[in-house]
């Protein structure tokens, strides 16, 4: 599996709490929840998001 790329992100609480609720309510973790989101932010503004093969790494 590639490796994921790991950073801080610093979120207001109510947003925070927002996605969690979400992501409760999908039966993801938080961090599945908004890559999701990201994902489909993405895909709405026609940005393709093409996987790394398996042991490449940025």
């Amino acid at each position: 599996m590639a490796e994921k790329k790991a950073f801080a992100l610093r979120l207001d609480p109510a947003l925070y709490e927002a996605i969690a609720r979400l992501a409760a309510s999908d039966l993801r973790s938080v961090n599945a929840e908004i890559e999701f989101l990201l994902r489909e932010a993405l895909k709405a503004r026609g940005v393709k998001v093409e996987k790394q093969p398996e042991g490449e790494q940025e």
